[in-house]
């Protein structure tokens, strides 16, 4: 042993295994709760580029995203986005993606 009678080893280990719980637990579960790091998904789309396939208004539309077509719609409520326009996605809303057209 290490001097100390092996009772008071073990007293002595356990008092700091439940310190080291008590402090530590938290915090990790506070790291760990919070949002993800890398997006997956159709998260992963938010950001990047498409373009318009079919005209894209507030209502309806379509846009090739990542090499899928997306149903879409305009960001801009008034926008009305003619094919071939190069767009940005700004949010996904179910299987939708908001627009915001690079030119219009």
């Amino acid at each position: 042993g290490v001097g100390a009678p092996l009772f008071i080893q073990l007293l002595a280990f356990t008092v700091t295994a439940a310190a080291t719980l008590l402090v530590v637990r938290p915090l990790a579960r506070r790291n760990l709760s919070g949002t993800p790091l890398v997006r997956d998904g159709s998260d992963a789309l938010v950001g990047r580029t498409g373009v318009v396939t079919q005209e894209v208004t507030a209502l309806r539309g379509l846009v090739r995203l990542s090499g899928e077509e997306w149903s879409a719609r305009a960001y801009d409520a008034s926008a009305v986005i003619p094919p071939g326009v190069t767009v940005d996605v700004i949010e996904i809303d179910g299987a939708t993606a908001i627009v915001h057209a690079w030119e219009a």
